[in-house]
């Protein structure tokens, strides 16, 4: 699948959905639904968190879902290690426009207004980078491990405040898995899962405990996969109780997970053989 679309191709008529809309993004009905959903998302367990189902035009995600990459193409970041096993993408100029055109709306001034009600943080900061964020794929057998997401960008030294992840999966089974999983702070239990269907977006705080994650592997079929784009917003300072020095991202363990943590894999290396063993 090519990894861009030509302005030709715009011109042709392949964006029927685009001459016709105003915007990506839905700003009339913003500010209500931010008012619906602004207690809930304060009170919500483990951490402030909301979901949202079916607010963007399904036809403009079709169009979005049409041109996303195929799980072969060559410009994919691929990470594989015992915590995560994926595919990433966010170098703009291989993002096809429809998708571009989105996360651009979604970093847009009444989207960011939307969010400060929603959560009631101001001074909100979209990253025009997507470090990090940008188009997400798990393929089968693929993973990622509860983790705690890294706070502050290295480029801009800003603080990381929220994740919105948008999923882009019809006719997603349960068997196939992928939930995203929310655990409580001294990982005891998994409080939430959601699955990860076709125009449900998900919203949450970042702090260096919000622990989040679809840690069990895909067992989809080899032509389907996971795919999301994910957006990270950032605020220029957080509140006291949630400073902390910089760091990238915590893995953390379930009951049951056996790969290091962030402070066993720091930690071992400067170890006596004999005394790692304990750590493993």
């Amino acid at each position: 699948m090519s990894a861009t679309i030509s302005p030709a191709a715009v011109a042709d008529g392949g964006f029927g959905w685009l001459r016709q809309a105003t915007t990506l993004v839905p700003t009339d009905k913003l500010p209500a639904l931010a008012e619906a959903q602004v207690d809930a998302y304060r009170v919500a367990e483990p951490f402030p968190h909301v979901v949202i189902d079916n607010l963007l035009d399904p036809a403009m995600l079709d169009e979005v879902l049409a041109v996303f990459p195929d799980q072969q193409a060559p410009f994919w970041q691929r990470f594989r290690s015992d915590r995560e096993t994926k595919l990433a993408l966010d170098k703009e100029s291989l993002v096809p426009v429809p998708i571009r055109l989105l996360l651009y709306s979604l970093n847009s001034a009444p989207f960011l207004d939307f969010l400060e009600r929603l959560t009631g943080i101001d001074g909100l900061i979209p990253d025009s980078h997507w470090d990090g964020g940008g188009l997400h794929q798990i393929q089968r057998d693929g993973m990622l491990a509860v983790h705690a997401d890294f706070n502050s960008n290295k480029r801009t030294h800003l603080d990381r405040r929220l994740n919105l992840l948008l999923y882009l999966n019809k006719d997603w089974k349960p068997e196939f898995g992928g939930d995203l999983e929310l655990w409580n702070r001294d990982m005891t239990t998994c409080v939430k899962k959601i699955a990860p269907v076709f125009n449900r977006m998900v919203i949450f705080s970042t702090t260096d405990y919000t622990y989040h994650g679809h840690p069990d592997r895909l067992t989809c079929p080899p032509d389907r996969s996971r795919k999301s784009l994910a957006l990270y917003y950032y605020s220029n300072g957080r509140p006291d109780g949630q400073r902390s020095g910089s760091h990238s991202t915590l893995f953390v363990r379930r009951p049951g997970d056996t790969f290091k943590s962030n402070f066993q894999r720091r930690l071992t290396p400067r170890m006596p053989k004999f005394l790692s063993r304990l750590f493993k």
